[in-house]
């Protein structure tokens, strides 16, 4: 039975790049055998995978699947899962006890990169179909983990690094451009190890309009979403300047819990596809260190007819077959563990150690200067005009005598020649 699972799913501050499950339109969709599955993969030819397994199908290399659980119990993961862990606390110790909300998620994503099918040409298949599986189980959406959902994926990426993980799957999103200072060791610790970390783009069907971490780390491999037609899938991705490659997120099938199929979209499917391409990459080149697995992945892609890189499609689509058989230049970028130690730098602020308490210095007291010996009083100088009684008395004074002078002696004149007059008369 294939059911159609559509939508991502947001939960609190972490959430699973994935999308949530509904039934098909009119109920369940029609049954299928699973030798139909197999024809249901287009993009094994579409993108070049059943070429490249010519080359290689990813043998020796260990993929790392921190998510909800995988498990391995189900017919087509029958020896692909090597070993796990659970950094919930509610999980089971080998991580195969798929926990948190929409649960299925980790069994789907590893079914998808690493799917053995059920017979020659049964069953569903991987991408990497001789990969190995780590399972990491974390357990989002509950209140009953241990860990906060920051603290999981921290020490889920310590444990698969220590664990020999190649690669590492990151289908969930945290919704924020930014992430906790813990991620910044945990994610150094991958990188300084070797390890490739691809994560999903997100899915704007869920109002992530924009990339979030992880995928938003410098070093991460992040992977945009496309339909069918190879183009953008703006229902199932999200877009931003990280984007690395982009890969097919719509109408792809996984592998539920307990068996039976599942139709799903999002770039929580599309993530390990790339993770596949990753193992592919990593089995055919064993010398090749990340920085050159992500060069090999990013020269070959193709871009389709569009400008690229760009905020959609990063460099281009994948090309399974051209990146495991095409000569490519050497890379001559930053390594995953440059680009982060850059970023550190640059925005995490160091703080300043303590200064260790000394004693205080013995310092001699200062004196200051006396003041200036007041003038001595001049007894005849008080009677002497001063620039202030010149400016502001005596000056006005004088002024005003004169014109008194002046109306006095007009007057005595005009009394005078009055009275010359009358005398003539």
């Amino acid at each position: 039975m294939i059911r159609r699972r559509r939508r991502p799913l947001a939960v609190l501050a972490l959430v699973l790049a994935a999308v949530v499950p509904v039934v098909a339109a009119g109920g369940d969709a029609p049954a299928a055998r699973a030798d139909q599955v197999r024809d249901l993969e287009y993009w094994l030819n579409d993108y070049g995978f059943t070429q490249a397994w010519a080359t290689s199908k990813g043998a020796g290399v260990t993929v790392a699947v921190i998510d909800t659980g995988v498990d391995g119990r189900v017919a087509e993961l029958g020896g692909a899962v090597v070993g796990g862990t659970d950094v919930s606390g509610i999980g089971a110790s080998n991580g195969q006890t798929p926990v948190g909300e929409d649960n299925e998620h980790g069994t789907l994503v590893a079914s998808l990169l690493a799917g053995r099918g059920t017979g020659t040409d049964t069953g569903l298949i991987g991408v990497a179909p001789e990969a190995s599986i780590l399972s990491v189980s974390v357990a989002f959406g509950t209140s009953g983990a241990q860990l906060s959902n920051d603290d999981q994926i921290a020490e889920g990426i310590r444990w698969a690094v220590d664990n020999g993980a190649d690669v590492i799957n990151m289908s969930l999103t945290r919704n924020t451009l930014d992430w906790p200072t813990s991620w910044d060791d945990a994610f150094m610790y991958a990188f300084e190890n070797d390890v490739v970390v691809v994560a999903a783009a997100g899915n704007r069907g869920s109002g992530t309009t924009e990339v979030g971490a992880p995928a938003t780390i410098p070093g991460v491999l992040t992977v945009a979403g496309v339909d069918r037609s190879k183009e953008a899938s703006f229902d199932a991705s999200s877009q931003g300047i990280t984007i690395a490659v982009a890969a097919p997120s719509e109408k792809l099938v996984g592998v539920a819990p307990g068996g039976g199929y599942l139709q799903w979209d999002g770039t929580s499917a599309a993530a390990p596809i790339v993770s596949g391409l990753v193992a592919l990459v990593r089995s055919a080149y064993p010398k090749l260190d990340a920085a050159g697995v992500i060069n090999r992945v990013i020269e070959t892609a193709n871009a389709n007819g569009h400008t690229v890189p760009s905020p959609i499609y990063g460099n281009g689509l994948i090309d399974a077959a051209g990146a495991v058989t095409e000569s490519v230049p050497k890379s001559t970028s930053a390594t995953p563990t440059e680009l982060l130690q850059e970023w550190i730098t640059l925005h995490r602020r160091a703080v300043t150690a303590p200064v260790t308490p000394t004693e205080p210095a013995t310092v001699a007291p200062v004196v200051p200067d006396p003041d200036p010996a007041l003038p001595e009083r001049n007894t005849s100088a008080a009677w002497l005009p001063s620039p202030l009684t010149l400016t502001y008395v005596s000056l006005p004074l004088a002024v005003l005598v004169g014109f008194g002078i002046l109306v006095t002696l007009f007057g005595i004149g005009a009394t005078r020649h009055f009275k010359r007059i009358r005398f003539k008369q």
